[in-house]
């Protein structure tokens, strides 16, 4: 990859996780997240394997499904309630809908089907980019909004996440699968 483009994505990289984590307006958290979509996007398929263009599709697909869940309960949100903060999230709906959004952009067990694919199409350094710096925006979400969402749902996703992971990490061979 050209040295220029990657100092590109890693600046946007740094650029979009910075502004969903500093944000307190949907739209500017939105923006963030589709940056960060946007720019690791070229790493995922800079090798121009079919398993890599197939993993960059199944990304972008997903990103752009929880995106535009997120954009859709903000608006929702916003309909019922007037208020565009993040922090003030109080319509059941939207509390619902941010919740599954998070869920498919963590991976979380009943949305996990597509992280696997992806790390395995990926490069293990961009596995590691999309094991770790491309969920802290998500998580920031999740912990602004923490008062507002369903905590047993929360709770639910996060036990089932954990035994269905270790259960089926057991029986893998490949390491990025294990990992995810």
């Amino acid at each position: 990859m050209n040295p220029h483009a990657k100092l590109i994505c890693t600046v946007s990289l740094i650029m979009g996780t910075s502004i969903t984590i500093s944000s307190n307006h949907w739209i500017l958290a939105w923006t963030g997240l589709e940056i960060n979509t946007l720019a690791i996007i070229p790493l995922i398929s800079k090798s121009h394997h079919p398993r890599a263009i197939e993993a960059t599709i199944k990304y972008f697909l997903t990103q752009s499904t929880a995106s535009a869940l997120i954009l859709f309960s903000s608006m929702t949100n916003a309909w019922s309630t007037g208020q565009w903060d993040i922090t003030q999230l109080n319509h059941p709906t939207s509390c619902l809908m941010l919740t599954m959004a998070i869920a498919i952009k963590l991976g979380l067990v009943p949305f996990h089907f597509w992280f696997p694919e992806v790390l395995q199409g990926s490069s293990l350094i961009t596995a590691l980019l999309l094991s770790t710096l491309m969920k802290l925006p998500p998580i920031t979400l999740l912990l602004l909004t923490s008062q507002s969402l369903n905590t047993t749902l929360l709770t639910l996703l996060a036990i089932s996440s954990t035994l269905i992971g270790g259960w089926m990490g057991l029986n893998q061979t490949q390491t990025r699968k294990i990992l995810a």
